[in-house]
């Protein structure tokens, strides 16, 4: 927990309250226009979330773990002047930030686009906002849809690839490099790869983010739990082998592949334990999805048509030294690197709610 004490005085410090859910916790901060004057992350017990089956229903005990943050913070000190929440998957979207309004609300709460923790983001945003009479967001959710119309054609007509990956931290870490280079993020032409648990790979052009690998079930590189693109036939054999049903291979493709699938462990720092062990095989498979980042990225270039102003790595793995020598020595001819290790999410979402409040920025309406 991080705590900073509140300006007293006549006139309150301005904030915005940022909602982050995850799967077993929720990130809780309070943003001022510079910095973070509070943040914490509540983990949420297993057995507490596992009684719900969506987990819109998990609404109540996270709400009321917010507040408990929130009280412990001095809240009532500040004046709230919007709440910030994690973008859900919704449909198809351009990136900026949304006003949360009752289309939304909707899609979320009936869960029509994902049963995925950060649905409640604006769920809980929104009674919040409603509780300080103010206004609450979301920025750059995971569908931020801004494909060129050559990106979505997969080959099968049947199939339409889509536009998923880490738009929120893509774009925000992109902003950053921008104002280092001392230009516009809309002048600018960037390779972003976001690696953590899922890894996007995307093309960002003028800020749009005209292509990416679907970082969930289907394409780009293997990840510590997700498998990435497949052999076709691999794929076709096992779907119809009579062993699985539908949700099995959802899940073994998007939580059980990578990784934890070749060696037991999801956890980056203990698979280069085990190559520094003598493991052969853990090398391999590391090198291996080192190899597939890197092939993505290239990809993503020849996507930019060469014109590459940077490549940025981000992420939790972007934290290992070992993991971006190995993709660097592969890529390091393409553009200048940026390394940008772990996620500026929380810092996102704050920043995207003041750039509408301030009228830096349209807000843009959810229909």
């Amino acid at each position: 927990m991080n705590l900073k004490q509140p300006h007293r005085g006549n006139d309150m410090e301005e904030v915005v309250l940022v909602i982050n859910p995850g799967s077993m916790s929720t990130k809780v901060a309070i943003y001022n226009r510079e910095e973070p004057l509070y943040d914490e992350n509540v983990k949420h017990p297993a057995q507490e979330l596992g009684k719900f089956d969506k987990v819109t229903e998990q609404f109540q005990i996270r709400l009321k773990a917010i507040k408990s943050c929130l009280e412990k913070a001095n809240v009532a000190n500040y004046n709230v002047i919007g709440i910030a929440g994690r973008g859900a998957p919704l449909k198809p979207l351009t990136g900026g930030t949304y006003l949360v309004n009752a289309a939304m609300l909707e899609d979320l709460r009936e869960c029509r686009y994902s049963n995925h923790a950060s649905n409640l983001g604006a769920i809980i945003s929104h009674e919040l906002a409603n509780e300080y009479g103010v206004k609450a967001y979301i920025t750059d959710p995971i569908t931020t849809d801004e494909f060129i119309p050559e990106a979505r054609i997969s080959g099968v007509p049947q199939i339409i690839r889509k536009c998923r990956s880490h738009a929120l931290n893509i774009k925000a870490n992109a902003r950053q490099v921008a104002g280092q280079i001392g230009k516009s993020l809309e002048e600018l032409n960037f390779v972003v790869c976001h690696m953590g648990g899922g890894i996007s790979v995307c093309a960002l052009r003028g800020g749009k983010v005209i292509d990416v690998n679907d970082a969930l079930l289907g394409m780009g590189p293997f990840s510590p739990d997700r498998a990435g693109a497949l052999p076709i036939g691999g794929v076709v054999k096992l779907c119809f082998s009579g062993e699985y049903d539908q949700k099995e291979i959802e899940t073994m493709f998007s939580k059980k592949s990578g990784l934890i699938a070749y060696l037991g462990t999801s956890d980056l720092v203990e698979v280069m334990e085990m190559i520094e062990n003598g493991d052969k095989n853990a090398g391999l498979i590391f090198n291996a999805m080192a190899f597939q980042i890197a092939k993505e990225i290239g990809a993503m270039t020849a996507v930019l048509k060469g014109k590459v102003d940077g490549i940025i790595l981000t992420g939790g793995m972007a934290k290992s030294r070992m993991l971006l020598d190995e993709i660097e020595s592969y890529i390091g001819s393409h553009a200048k690197v940026y390394e940008r290790p772990g996620e500026l999410e929380m810092q996102a979402l704050a920043e995207g709610a003041f750039r509408v409040i301030d009228n830096r920025e349209p807000v843009l309406e959810y229909k």
